[in-house]
Order: structure tokens, then C-alpha cells, then sequence
């Protein structure tokens, strides 16, 4: 379901984007269920408040303080996030991307429809999401499904082909772990950067470890998209932590 150059070029670069993967009645349908998850808000919920990001509110009593920044559990909350998340198209192109046959999908990281509302939507800095992750192998790629246009002016995401490559000291980190832009050699890096702009239906698959930001939603429409993380099944959690609260779910490959 993968050709060799396409594989090649996520080894290279950390990231694909493979357009129209998802078909557009899928979309709609997932639209509709996230709409409806939103008036009236069904939870699990987590809040802009709860992550204090840049342009996030201050408060759940503030303006704004009830923004949902996601909707959790998206495994759970429909069948049709189900059947997308364990399908052929999805889980072929994880398993040539980890050259394994079988891969799992993590109800424990992302899992979630992102929800960035305008106006009170945050900026999310420079970071690697296995920052907080705890596997026995830091080789997991995440699927971010579009279900409508991404650019840079609703807060679509940016990445830095190659990051996930680099062996980056503790001390370019922040205390909460983002990727510092004071100094010098992490400037360079940065201005490395690709935006990942997307239509509804593309879907980008991006390793855990690329380095990648966005902005805040300058637009006048929520942005939605499905994102969910998977794991070859060797790869195994560390007992205890967040990454193995929960049961993964095994998909062919």
C-alpha cells in the first residue's frame, strides 16, 4: 500500500502526507459526530484552559474558559472512528512504515478529535511528542486526519523534516519540555521548518519523535481533525506509566 520512495521518504524526513486517503462521505460523517460532540459538549473534554499554552484562557471562569482544545477517547465514542482506525489503509501503511506485520493503536496517547476553535484557540510550541510517552522503543507514528482544510492561518501544523533523526541534549528542552528558540543552534533547526498543509481527507503520518509546532486558529470556523497513535506490537509500554493505563488494540498490518 506503500512504495518504496514513499517509505524511503518518511525515513528521511519523519513525515508523509497521503492525500485523499480518507474518503469524503467518511468526513462528513466524522464532522457531524464531532458537531454534535461539541453543542452540547459531551465529555471527555480537555479544555484550552487545562494546557495553559500561549493564547490559551487563564481560567475555566475567564472568557473563553470553556473551549474545548479536544475531544478524548475517540476510539470509544463511534464506530466509524473505530472502523477508520483499524482499516486496511491505515494500519497497511503503519505496518510498512515500521516494517512490522502487526501494529497496535494506543487508547492511551492522542486518541482524540483535535478541536481548535477560533478565538480562543492556543499555539502549540516546538515539541516531540514522546516527550511524556514511556515505550520500550521511542519508534511509534502518529495519524492525523484531516476533516477539512489546514493551513497556516487556522492553525494547521508545521514540522522539521529530519528531527526525528537528531539526538537532541536535555538543555535545547524547556522545563515542560518544548523545544527552546533562545538560542542559536535550535534557530537553525526551526528554520528548517514545512508547513503540513492539508484538504479534507489527507491524512499525515509523522513519527513520534519530529519535531513539529502550530499556530493559533486565526479563522472564523473550528478546525477538526482525528488524530490517533500506533506502536509495533513488540514495542511494549512500561508497566505503570500512563502509556500502559489502558488496553492497545491490535490491527492486522
Amino acid at each position: 500500500m506503500l512504495d518504496s520512495e514513499s517509505v524511503a521518504e518518511f525515513n528521511e524526513r519523519g513525515f508523509i502526507i497521503e492525500r485523499g486517503l480518507a474518503p469524503m462521505s467518511l468526513c462528513e460523517s466524522m464532522r457531524r459526530i464531532a458537531l454534535a460532540s461539541l453543542d452540547p459538549l459531551l465529555p471527555p473534554v480537555e479544555f484550552e484552559t487545562d494546557v495553559q499554552y500561549p493564547g490559551s484562557p487563564s481560567d475555566r471562569l475567564s472568557p473563553g474558559g470553556d473551549t474545548p482544545r479536544r475531544l478524548l477517547n475517540a476510539y470509544t465514542r463511534d464506530e466509524v472512528f473505530r472502523r477508520w482506525a483499524v482499516s486496511p489503509e491505515v494500519a497497511g501503511r503503519i505496518g510498512a512504515l515500521l516494517g512490522c506485520r502487526q501494529v497496535a493503536l494506543s487508547q492511551n496517547h492522542h486518541n482524540c478529535l483535535m478541536t481548535k476553535h477560533p478565538g480562543f484557540s492556543s499555539a502549540t510550541m516546538w515539541h516531540q511528542d514522546i516527550r511524556y510517552w514511556l515505550f520500550d522503543r521511542p519508534d511509534l507514528i502518529n495519524v492525523w486526519l484531516a476533516l477539512g482544510t489546514e493551513n497556516q492561518t487556522n492553525g494547521g501544523m508545521c514540522l522539521i523534516p529530519g528531527s526525528h533523526r537528531l539526538v537532541l541534549d536535555r538543555g535545547r528542552f524547556d522545563g515542560a519540555l518544548f523545544f527552546r528558540e533562545d538560542i542559536e543552534e535550535n534557530k537553525a533547526i526551526i528554520d528548517t521548518a514545512m508547513p503540513a498543509n492539508l484538504e479534507c481527507g489527507d491524512a499525515l503520518f509523522f513519527h513520534s519523535r519530529t519535531l513539529h509546532a502550530a499556530s493559533r486558529n486565526h479563522s472564523d470556523a473550528v478546525k477538526l481533525s482525528l488524530v490517533f497513535t500506533y506502536r509495533d506490537v513488540d514495542n511494549l509500554p512500561l508497566a505503570g506509566t500512563r502509556s500502559a493505563a489502558y488496553p492497545d488494540i491490535p490491527c492486522d498490518a
